[in-house]
């Protein structure tokens, strides 16, 4: 499945993407653009079960944003909407990634390896975002946050698919250059509580522990007490497969 069609959703005026059909509106806590799976939940409610620690650091997240220190503010605008596209935030409220993912750049911590013939993570980024400005001017626009939706699209799928050539893409291996980019902007939005919101995760269990953790004869099999009950049943993975998008 290609990245244009995962992401083939009903249009509306402004050319972007509708809310996914049927998906519920969130009634409680926050997710990104104020839907999901979950609509009852807010895992935000569980910190008085952290310990001191926890609780400061997972409040931080979404509190306490970084500040941008190692993009240029030219950089900000592409690798926002480059990250807000391949995690389809289409709405406000968006998890601020980019933050997230330019502080630890900043840090210099890396994840401890990286591929033999890619740079170092830090110059990784800066040329993938150089990169997608060379395609929108190769488009006629000047930077890639001024292309049409279907067009960033197109860009973004040629990017996952290994497509883009010449210019800066040929001083990365543009395939290995996806993964990097992908694993810091995946990590930067699944630590948010607001992504926990979305996918109906608990939170943090320590120090309570889980109570139902390999007890599938309990009612509700095992999900704890204080986890979402899901309000969607549509499997997208089934549903991408009778579509023929695969």
């Amino acid at each position: 499945m290609s990245f244009q069609q995962a992401h083939h959703l009903p249009k509306v005026g402004g050319g972007g993407p509708a809310d996914p059909k049927g998906l519920p509106r969130q009634r409680r806590g926050i997710t990104p653009q104020m839907h999901g799976r979950f609509p009852d939940y807010d895992v935000l409610e569980q910190a008085p079960h952290w310990d001191d620690a926890t609780r400061r650091v997972v409040l931080d997240r979404v509190h306490n944003v970084p500040e941008i220190t190692f993009f240029e503010a030219a950089e900000v605008e592409t690798a926002t909407t480059f990250a807000d596209l391949v995690l389809a935030q289409d709405t406000d409220p968006r998890i601020p990634v980019v933050a997230y993912v330019d502080e630890k750049l900043a840090s210099g911590r890396g994840d401890g390896y990286r591929y033999f013939d890619m740079p170092d993570d830090r110059q990784t980024w800066r040329l993938v975002v150089r990169g997608l400005d060379e395609e929108a001017r190769r488009r006629g626009v000047d930077r890639f946050a001024l292309l049409r939706y279907r067009d960033q699209l197109e860009v973004c799928d040629r990017f996952a698919a290994g497509r883009l050539h010449g210019g800066t893409w040929a001083q990365v291996n543009v395939s290995r250059a996806w993964s990097v980019v992908m694993r810091y902007l995946l990590e930067a939005f699944y630590a948010h509580p607001w992504a926990w919101n979305e996918i109906g995760f608990g939170g943090p269990a320590y120090p309570r522990g889980y109570a139902r953790f390999g007890s599938p004869h309990l009612e509700g099999a095992e999900r704890e007490s204080w986890e979402g009950a899901e309000a969607f049943e549509l499997d997208p993975v089934e549903d991408v497969r009778l579509r023929g998008l695969e």
